[in-house]
Protein backbone atom coordinates (compact mmCIF):
# COMPACT_ATOMS: atom_id res chain seq x y z
CA UNK A 1 0.00 0.00 0.00
CA UNK A 2 1.56 3.35 -1.27
CA UNK A 3 1.81 6.28 1.97
CA UNK A 4 -0.12 9.35 1.58
CA UNK A 5 1.96 12.96 2.36
CA UNK A 6 1.06 16.22 3.21
CA UNK A 7 2.99 18.80 1.14
CA UNK A 8 1.65 21.70 2.27
CA UNK A 9 -0.98 23.05 5.03
CA UNK A 10 -2.61 26.64 5.50
CA UNK A 11 -5.35 28.30 6.58
CA UNK A 12 -7.21 32.03 6.67
CA UNK A 13 -7.09 33.99 9.82
CA UNK A 14 -10.18 33.16 11.89
CA UNK A 15 -12.55 36.09 11.33
CA UNK A 16 -14.87 36.79 14.84
CA UNK A 17 -18.49 37.00 14.24
CA UNK A 18 -19.62 39.93 12.38
CA UNK A 19 -15.70 40.42 12.26
CA UNK A 20 -13.39 41.59 9.34
CA UNK A 21 -14.35 38.12 7.19
CA UNK A 22 -17.76 38.40 7.63
CA UNK A 23 -18.84 40.25 4.07
CA UNK A 24 -17.26 37.68 2.92
CA UNK A 25 -19.19 35.66 0.60
CA UNK A 26 -18.75 31.23 1.33
CA UNK A 27 -17.36 30.66 -1.89
CA UNK A 28 -15.08 33.14 -1.97
CA UNK A 29 -13.83 32.72 1.61
CA UNK A 30 -13.36 28.93 0.63
CA UNK A 31 -10.92 30.38 -2.61
CA UNK A 32 -9.16 32.63 -0.73
CA UNK A 33 -7.32 29.14 1.06
CA UNK A 34 -7.94 27.08 -2.31
CA UNK A 35 -6.39 29.51 -4.61
CA UNK A 36 -2.61 30.78 -2.85
CA UNK A 37 -2.53 26.53 -2.04
CA UNK A 38 -2.02 25.90 -5.75
CA UNK A 39 -0.11 28.67 -6.97
CA UNK A 40 2.97 28.01 -4.24
CA UNK A 41 3.00 24.21 -4.96
CA UNK A 42 4.81 22.77 -8.39
CA UNK A 43 1.87 21.18 -9.41
CA UNK A 44 -0.13 22.50 -12.45
CA UNK A 45 -3.57 22.91 -11.30
CA UNK A 46 -5.04 20.82 -14.22
CA UNK A 47 -3.52 17.53 -12.70
CA UNK A 48 -5.20 17.60 -9.29
CA UNK A 49 -7.47 14.97 -9.23
CA UNK A 50 -10.65 16.06 -6.73
CA UNK A 51 -11.06 18.38 -4.30
CA UNK A 52 -12.80 17.66 -0.66
CA UNK A 53 -14.06 20.18 1.43
CA UNK A 54 -15.53 19.94 4.52
CA UNK A 55 -18.46 22.61 5.32
CA UNK A 56 -21.77 22.54 7.83
CA UNK A 57 -24.80 23.80 7.38
CA UNK A 58 -25.01 24.00 3.69
CA UNK A 59 -27.20 26.48 2.89
CA UNK A 60 -27.36 29.93 1.40
CA UNK A 61 -24.08 30.67 0.42
CA UNK A 62 -22.77 27.59 1.71
CA UNK A 63 -25.33 25.19 -0.93
CA UNK A 64 -24.43 24.03 -3.79
CA UNK A 65 -21.49 22.03 -3.32
CA UNK A 66 -19.01 24.48 -1.84
CA UNK A 67 -16.07 22.52 -2.64
CA UNK A 68 -16.86 22.77 -6.36
CA UNK A 69 -17.76 26.55 -6.28
CA UNK A 70 -14.70 27.36 -4.55
CA UNK A 71 -12.47 25.91 -6.60
CA UNK A 72 -14.18 27.55 -9.71
CA UNK A 73 -13.91 30.87 -7.90
CA UNK A 74 -10.81 30.41 -7.37
CA UNK A 75 -9.94 30.40 -10.74
CA UNK A 76 -8.82 27.22 -11.40
CA UNK A 77 -9.28 24.28 -13.61
CA UNK A 78 -12.98 23.35 -14.76
CA UNK A 79 -11.82 19.77 -15.54
CA UNK A 80 -11.06 18.91 -11.44
CA UNK A 81 -13.90 17.60 -9.52
CA UNK A 82 -15.27 18.49 -5.91
CA UNK A 83 -17.16 17.56 -2.89
CA UNK A 84 -18.30 19.16 -0.04
CA UNK A 85 -18.06 16.39 2.79
CA UNK A 86 -20.28 16.59 5.92
CA UNK A 87 -19.26 14.71 9.21
CA UNK A 88 -20.58 17.60 11.21
CA UNK A 89 -17.66 19.44 13.09
CA UNK A 90 -14.98 16.22 11.70
CA UNK A 91 -16.10 17.19 8.16
CA UNK A 92 -12.55 18.95 6.74
CA UNK A 93 -11.04 16.43 9.42
CA UNK A 94 -13.07 13.54 7.12
CA UNK A 95 -11.96 14.85 3.90
CA UNK A 96 -8.83 14.27 5.10
CA UNK A 97 -9.36 10.76 5.53
CA UNK A 98 -10.81 10.42 2.67
CA UNK A 99 -8.10 11.91 0.26
CA UNK A 100 -5.62 9.65 2.78
CA UNK A 101 -7.82 6.15 1.59
CA UNK A 102 -7.77 7.66 -2.02
CA UNK A 103 -3.67 8.07 -2.25
CA UNK A 104 -3.30 4.92 -0.21
CA UNK A 105 -5.99 2.57 -2.64
CA UNK A 106 -3.54 3.66 -5.44
CA UNK A 107 -6.70 5.65 -7.34
CA UNK A 108 -5.50 9.18 -6.97
CA UNK A 109 -2.15 10.99 -6.66
CA UNK A 110 -2.98 14.76 -6.04
CA UNK A 111 -5.97 16.29 -3.62
CA UNK A 112 -6.44 19.45 -1.91
CA UNK A 113 -8.76 18.91 1.13
CA UNK A 114 -10.08 21.63 3.78
CA UNK A 115 -13.06 23.43 4.72
CA UNK A 116 -14.88 26.62 4.90
CA UNK A 117 -17.64 28.06 7.23
CA UNK A 118 -19.09 31.54 7.19
CA UNK A 119 -20.62 31.36 10.75
CA UNK A 120 -21.73 34.92 10.66
CA UNK A 121 -23.78 34.53 7.32
CA UNK A 122 -24.97 31.01 7.81
CA UNK A 123 -25.72 30.57 11.57
CA UNK A 124 -24.60 27.24 13.57
CA UNK A 125 -27.62 24.58 13.12
CA UNK A 126 -29.43 26.39 10.36
CA UNK A 127 -29.66 23.63 8.49
CA UNK A 128 -31.12 21.76 11.81
CA UNK A 129 -33.92 24.58 11.82
CA UNK A 130 -34.46 24.91 7.93
CA UNK A 131 -36.67 21.90 7.80
CA UNK A 132 -39.17 24.05 10.60
CA UNK A 133 -40.94 25.24 7.45
CA UNK A 134 -41.54 21.96 6.02
CA UNK A 135 -43.16 20.92 9.53
CA UNK A 136 -39.96 19.20 11.07
CA UNK A 137 -39.43 20.81 14.55
CA UNK A 138 -35.96 19.15 14.36
CA UNK A 139 -34.10 16.55 12.37
CA UNK A 140 -34.94 13.73 14.99
CA UNK A 141 -38.81 14.43 16.61
CA UNK A 142 -40.35 13.09 14.34
CA UNK A 143 -38.86 9.96 13.96
CA UNK A 144 -40.66 7.26 15.32
CA UNK A 145 -37.31 5.15 15.06
CA UNK A 146 -35.25 7.58 16.41
CA UNK A 147 -37.70 8.19 19.90
CA UNK A 148 -38.02 4.17 19.93
CA UNK A 149 -34.59 3.87 20.65
CA UNK A 150 -33.60 7.12 22.46
CA UNK A 151 -37.01 9.05 23.65
CA UNK A 152 -37.19 12.31 23.90
CA UNK A 153 -33.76 13.12 25.93
CA UNK A 154 -32.13 16.45 24.05
CA UNK A 155 -29.68 15.87 20.93
CA UNK A 156 -28.01 19.10 22.06
CA UNK A 157 -23.82 20.19 22.47
CA UNK A 158 -24.95 22.02 25.75
CA UNK A 159 -26.49 19.34 27.25
CA UNK A 160 -23.16 17.39 26.54
CA UNK A 161 -21.02 19.85 27.81
CA UNK A 162 -22.90 20.02 30.63
CA UNK A 163 -23.78 16.27 31.38
CA UNK A 164 -19.69 15.35 30.89
CA UNK A 165 -18.87 18.53 33.27
CA UNK A 166 -21.36 16.96 35.68
CA UNK A 167 -19.49 13.02 35.17
CA UNK A 168 -16.34 14.56 35.49
CA UNK A 169 -16.43 16.74 38.39
CA UNK A 170 -15.12 19.82 36.19
CA UNK A 171 -16.57 22.90 37.81
CA UNK A 172 -17.34 26.19 36.04
CA UNK A 173 -14.67 27.65 38.10
CA UNK A 174 -12.26 24.89 36.15
CA UNK A 175 -13.79 25.42 32.77
CA UNK A 176 -13.11 29.18 32.96
CA UNK A 177 -9.37 28.62 34.20
CA UNK A 178 -9.13 26.23 31.29
CA UNK A 179 -10.50 28.88 28.61
CA UNK A 180 -8.10 31.60 30.13
CA UNK A 181 -5.51 29.40 29.37
CA UNK A 182 -6.23 28.94 25.94
CA UNK A 183 -6.79 32.47 24.98
CA UNK A 184 -3.24 33.25 26.79
CA UNK A 185 -1.66 30.00 24.99
CA UNK A 186 -3.12 31.80 21.46
CA UNK A 187 -1.91 35.35 22.25
CA UNK A 188 1.15 34.20 23.50
CA UNK A 189 1.75 32.44 19.62
CA UNK A 190 0.68 34.99 17.95
CA UNK A 191 2.87 37.63 19.32
CA UNK A 192 5.61 35.08 18.83
CA UNK A 193 4.98 34.80 15.47
CA UNK A 194 4.23 31.23 15.65
CA UNK A 195 1.26 31.62 13.31
CA UNK A 196 2.76 33.37 10.70
CA UNK A 197 3.60 30.55 8.25
CA UNK A 198 0.32 28.79 8.24
CA UNK A 199 -1.54 32.10 7.55
CA UNK A 200 -2.65 33.34 4.63
CA UNK A 201 -4.12 37.03 4.82
CA UNK A 202 -7.46 37.41 3.98
CA UNK A 203 -9.49 40.90 3.01
CA UNK A 204 -6.14 42.68 4.77
CA UNK A 205 -6.94 40.49 8.03
CA UNK A 206 -3.11 38.66 8.45
CA UNK A 207 -3.69 37.60 12.36
CA UNK A 208 -6.66 36.06 14.42
CA UNK A 209 -9.47 37.80 15.37
CA UNK A 210 -10.97 35.47 18.17
CA UNK A 211 -8.35 35.31 20.74
CA UNK A 212 -8.94 38.40 23.53
CA UNK A 213 -7.66 39.36 26.52
CA UNK A 214 -10.04 38.36 29.73
CA UNK A 215 -10.22 37.39 33.20
CA UNK A 216 -12.23 34.98 35.96
CA UNK A 217 -13.68 38.23 36.90
CA UNK A 218 -15.10 38.88 33.73
CA UNK A 219 -15.63 35.37 32.98
CA UNK A 220 -17.30 34.68 36.08
CA UNK A 221 -19.88 37.34 35.11
CA UNK A 222 -21.64 35.83 32.51
CA UNK A 223 -24.89 34.14 31.73
CA UNK A 224 -25.23 30.36 31.29
CA UNK A 225 -26.14 29.79 27.37
CA UNK A 226 -29.21 28.10 29.08
CA UNK A 227 -30.63 28.08 32.87
CA UNK A 228 -30.75 24.37 32.54
CA UNK A 229 -26.87 24.10 31.77
CA UNK A 230 -25.28 26.45 34.60
CA UNK A 231 -21.93 25.70 34.24
CA UNK A 232 -21.98 26.46 30.37
CA UNK A 233 -21.16 29.78 29.01
CA UNK A 234 -19.70 31.43 26.06
CA UNK A 235 -16.48 31.82 27.84
CA UNK A 236 -16.16 28.07 28.36
CA UNK A 237 -17.55 27.37 24.53
CA UNK A 238 -15.13 27.74 21.22
CA UNK A 239 -15.72 30.74 19.47
CA UNK A 240 -17.99 31.80 16.81
CA UNK A 241 -16.09 32.72 13.43
CA UNK A 242 -15.45 33.04 9.83
CA UNK A 243 -12.48 30.80 7.95
CA UNK A 244 -11.44 28.24 5.80
CA UNK A 245 -8.52 26.09 5.34
CA UNK A 246 -6.46 24.29 2.72
CA UNK A 247 -4.12 21.21 2.37
CA UNK A 248 -2.07 18.83 -0.14
CA UNK A 249 -1.70 15.53 0.01
CA UNK A 250 -0.09 13.48 -2.26
CA UNK A 251 1.30 9.67 -3.54
CA UNK A 252 4.32 8.62 -3.23
CA UNK A 253 4.29 8.47 -7.17
CA UNK A 254 3.60 12.65 -7.02
CA UNK A 255 6.58 13.31 -4.69
CA UNK A 256 8.61 11.83 -7.80
CA UNK A 257 6.77 13.10 -10.94
CA UNK A 258 6.96 16.85 -9.39
CA UNK A 259 9.65 16.97 -7.24
CA UNK A 260 8.09 17.68 -3.90
CA UNK A 261 9.76 17.17 -0.49
CA UNK A 262 7.03 15.95 1.99
CA UNK A 263 6.06 17.49 5.61
CA UNK A 264 4.82 14.92 7.29
CA UNK A 265 3.38 11.25 6.41
CA UNK A 266 -0.47 10.32 7.29
CA UNK A 267 0.65 7.44 10.12
CA UNK A 268 -3.50 6.93 10.67
CA UNK A 269 -6.76 7.36 10.06
CA UNK A 270 -9.74 6.25 11.67
CA UNK A 271 -13.40 6.98 13.01
CA UNK A 272 -15.66 5.84 15.33
CA UNK A 273 -19.29 6.17 17.04
CA UNK A 274 -20.64 6.63 20.73
CA UNK A 275 -23.66 7.75 22.42
CA UNK A 276 -25.32 10.53 20.23
CA UNK A 277 -26.94 11.77 23.20
CA UNK A 278 -23.41 11.92 25.36
CA UNK A 279 -21.65 12.83 21.88
CA UNK A 280 -19.14 15.27 23.03
CA UNK A 281 -17.63 11.91 25.03
CA UNK A 282 -16.87 9.89 21.62
CA UNK A 283 -12.77 11.36 21.44
CA UNK A 284 -12.30 9.37 25.10
CA UNK A 285 -12.91 6.23 23.47
CA UNK A 286 -11.78 6.74 19.86
CA UNK A 287 -8.55 8.05 20.89
CA UNK A 288 -7.97 4.48 22.67
CA UNK A 289 -9.01 2.51 19.85
CA UNK A 290 -7.12 4.71 17.32
CA UNK A 291 -3.97 3.68 19.67
CA UNK A 292 -4.26 0.33 19.51
CA UNK A 293 -4.50 0.30 15.96
CA UNK A 294 -1.84 1.95 15.17
CA UNK A 295 0.61 0.07 17.91
CA UNK A 296 1.23 3.45 19.77
CA UNK A 297 0.58 4.66 22.91
CA UNK A 298 -0.13 7.86 24.31
CA UNK A 299 3.98 7.74 25.10
CA UNK A 300 5.38 7.90 21.73
CA UNK A 301 2.45 10.77 21.01
CA UNK A 302 4.34 14.36 21.03
CA UNK A 303 1.52 16.91 20.39
CA UNK A 304 -2.02 16.43 21.01
CA UNK A 305 -4.68 19.14 19.24
CA UNK A 306 -8.20 18.12 20.53
CA UNK A 307 -11.12 20.77 19.49
CA UNK A 308 -12.26 22.75 22.15
CA UNK A 309 -15.58 22.49 21.18
CA UNK A 310 -16.20 23.36 25.29
CA UNK A 311 -13.80 23.41 27.86
CA UNK A 312 -15.18 20.09 29.31
CA UNK A 313 -14.39 17.78 26.23
CA UNK A 314 -10.94 18.28 26.64
CA UNK A 315 -11.27 18.59 30.17
CA UNK A 316 -12.57 14.66 30.37
CA UNK A 317 -10.55 13.89 27.61
CA UNK A 318 -7.21 14.89 29.56
CA UNK A 319 -8.37 13.00 32.79
CA UNK A 320 -9.47 9.85 31.27
CA UNK A 321 -6.15 9.93 29.09
CA UNK A 322 -3.85 11.16 31.92
CA UNK A 323 -2.41 13.28 28.69
CA UNK A 324 0.16 16.16 29.65
CA UNK A 325 -2.39 18.96 29.10
CA UNK A 326 1.10 21.11 28.79
CA UNK A 327 1.19 18.99 25.24
CA UNK A 328 -1.99 19.60 24.38
CA UNK A 329 -3.65 22.51 22.25
CA UNK A 330 0.24 24.10 23.10
CA UNK A 331 -0.86 27.51 20.86
CA UNK A 332 -4.40 27.48 22.28
CA UNK A 333 -7.48 26.20 20.54
CA UNK A 334 -10.68 26.91 19.66
CA UNK A 335 -12.06 28.55 22.89
CA UNK A 336 -9.59 31.17 21.63
CA UNK A 337 -8.86 30.34 17.87
CA UNK A 338 -12.52 29.49 16.84
CA UNK A 339 -14.28 26.51 15.39
CA UNK A 340 -15.75 27.51 12.05
CA UNK A 341 -17.17 23.65 11.91
CA UNK A 342 -16.56 22.51 7.90
CA UNK A 343 -12.77 24.11 7.97
CA UNK A 344 -11.83 22.96 11.59
CA UNK A 345 -10.62 19.50 11.29
CA UNK A 346 -7.92 21.40 8.50
CA UNK A 347 -6.76 24.27 10.53
CA UNK A 348 -5.91 21.71 13.51
CA UNK A 349 -4.30 19.67 10.93
CA UNK A 350 -1.91 22.66 10.01
CA UNK A 351 -1.35 23.90 13.53
CA UNK A 352 -0.35 20.38 14.01
CA UNK A 353 1.69 20.02 11.32
CA UNK A 354 3.66 23.76 11.73
CA UNK A 355 3.84 23.02 16.05
CA UNK A 356 6.00 19.10 15.21
CA UNK A 357 8.21 21.21 12.73
CA UNK A 358 8.89 23.98 15.14
CA UNK A 359 9.60 22.06 18.09
CA UNK A 360 11.05 18.79 15.76
CA UNK A 361 8.23 16.31 17.25
CA UNK A 362 7.44 13.02 15.32
CA UNK A 363 4.14 12.12 16.03
CA UNK A 364 1.18 14.16 16.38
CA UNK A 365 -2.48 13.02 16.92
CA UNK A 366 -5.66 14.87 16.14
CA UNK A 367 -8.97 14.50 17.20
CA UNK A 368 -12.51 16.02 18.13
CA UNK A 369 -16.15 15.57 19.09
CA UNK A 370 -18.55 15.34 16.09
CA UNK A 371 -22.85 15.74 16.15
CA UNK A 372 -24.52 12.45 15.92
CA UNK A 373 -21.57 10.85 18.96
CA UNK A 374 -18.46 10.44 16.17
CA UNK A 375 -14.77 11.67 16.42
CA UNK A 376 -12.09 11.45 14.08
CA UNK A 377 -8.71 10.71 14.60
CA UNK A 378 -5.80 11.31 12.84
CA UNK A 379 -1.99 10.51 13.72
CA UNK A 380 0.56 12.26 11.53
CA UNK A 381 4.35 11.95 11.54
CA UNK A 382 6.82 14.81 10.52
CA UNK A 383 9.39 13.53 8.33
Amino acid sequence: MTQAYIIDALRTPTGRRKGSLSHIHAIDLGAAALKPLVERNNIPAEDYDDVIFGCVDTIGSQAGNIARTSWLAAGLPMNVPATTVDRQCGSSQQAVHFAAQAVMSGTQDVIVVGGVQTMTQVPISSAMLAGQALGFTTPFAESKLWNARFGDAPVNQFYAAQRIADHWGISRADMEAFALESHRRALHAAAEGRFDREIVPCEGLTQDETPRVSTLDKMAELEPVDSAYPSITAAVSSSVCDASAAMLIVSEAALKKYKLTPRARIHHISVLGDDPIWHLRAPIPATQVALKKAELTLDDIDLVEINEAFASVVMAWLKETGYSHAKTNVNGGAIALGHPLGATGVRLMTALLHELERTGGRFGLQTMCEGGGLANVSIIERL
